[in-house]
């Protein structure tokens, strides 16, 4: 049996998990839970060539069976667990690098729940449903806030009272585990001292001004609902648009935090087409067409803006499901941004090479994939050891 390190990335209905050898930090084996703690729960095991291995559905849904599920799929593969780390998408202003957890700090992450309403419970299930499964197992927390504990003070603030910002209310910033991952690799793009702007573009959406390999500024604040355009989220919105929904539609808190997290984004703009970038930019209809346009009118905003807070900007990365695999809007954000310096490579950007821009370009821009797992594990072994 190979002794093996699970990096579990908890979504709202989903569970990925990597296989990382103790020994040597090579990966193993990559997973999938589908319908995780709900019905119809599923389980898909791919080696490392993306080759299955496994696939099929689970007799429980409860997230314990599942986990169990997943442990023992693994042994019958030859690997053990032996430990296991977790992303949390909130660490507040406690946690700033890998954790081990035990009971205080779970109490302590939970205090974080209306902070990240419908990500950090996900997370605290999770843990717990590992803990109950088998309580001697060593389990960490990666934070995906963490990475922008780096920010100057001036860039966390709201306009807001000051005992409000001593109180939590502040900017965060969020997809922390992508952009160190991203940060990881600038050097091999002798980037490693520019000043760069990562569009993380996915269902969920920010961007992240970086600086010598560190945060500046991010584009989402308070909560991950903030800044870009995304798959259902609106991105920035006039707080007063709420005040409205509560005051003149008598909307509630539950009715308000839906429409902002589910009917909003691309979804809404598209008139209920789809929250999927793919099939917006496949269909013929003026709704769709205006939500991709919507998208990247605010990306190159956001681009410039974070260009702003470090004066200066030296490339472009683009990372996550759309920014590494949609031409179509990488293609119309750097058109927009040719007075910054970047002539877009449309046979390179066509190819999903990986830089975009022309030989001659002032600046350049590049696509990387992202590897939040990958991430996830060296901090992990870092802290194991």
């Amino acid at each position: 049996m190979i002794k093996a390190l699970i990096a579990v990335n908890a979504g709202s209905s989903t569970l990925k998990f990597r296989a990382y050898a103790m020994a040597g930090d090579a990966l193993l084996m990559r997973g999938l839970i589908d319908h995780f703690g709900q019905k119809h729960t599923s389980l898909s095991l791919h080696d490392t060539l993306h080759q299955q291995l496994e696939e099929r559905e689970l007799g429980d849904d409860s997230r314990e069976a599942a986990v169990a599920a997943m442990i023992n799929t693994l042994a019958d593969h030859g690997i053990a667990v032996t430990a296991v780390v977790h992303r949390v998408v909130h660490g507040g202003s406690r946690f700033h690098a890998v954790t081990r957890l035990d009971d205080s700090i779970c109490q302590a992450l939970e205090a974080y729940i209306p902070l990240a309403p419908l990500h950090q419970p996900v997370s605290l299930q999770v843990i717990q449903a590992f803990q109950t499964v088998d309580a001697s197992l060593p389990q960490l927390a990666c934070f995906d806030t963490a990475f922008h504990a780096s920010q100057p003070e001036v860039a966390t603030r709201f306009g807001i009272a000051r005992h409000w910002h001593e109180e939590g209310v502040r900017r965060y910033g969020f997809h922390g585990l992508s952009y160190a991952s991203i940060s990881r690799r600038l050097a091999g793009l002798e980037l490693a001292q520019a000043k760069v702007v990562v569009c993380h573009l996915g269902s969920g959406s920010s961007a992240c001004a970086i600086q010598q390999g560190q945060s500046v500024a991010s584009s989402m604040g308070f909560s991950a609902v903030d800044g870009l355009m995304m798959g259902t989220r609106p991105g920035y919105l006039d707080p007063e648009v709420v005040l409205y929904w509560m005051e003149h539609e008598g909307m509630g808190v539950g009715e308000v935090r839906r429409e902002l997290y589910k009917n909003s984004g691309l979804l809404g703009v598209s008139g209920g087409v789809s929250a999927d970038m793919r099939e917006l930019l496949a269909s013929p209809l003026p709704a769709a067409r205006e939500a991709v346009e919507l998208f990247c009118y605010r990306i190159v905003r956001e681009i410039a803006s974070l260009a702003g807070a470090m004066k200066g900007v030296d490339a472009i990365i683009f990372t996550a499901g759309i920014g590494e695999h949609s031409a179509e809007v990488r293609g119309r954000v750097l058109s927009q941004l040719g007075w910054l310096g970047f002539a877009v490579d449309h046979a390179a950007n066509l190819a999903h090479a990986r830089q975009l821009t022309t030989a001659d370009s002032q600046r350049h821009a590049y696509v990387l994939d992202t590897d939040e797992e990958g991430e996830m594990a060296r901090q992990a072994f870092t802290l194991l050891g």
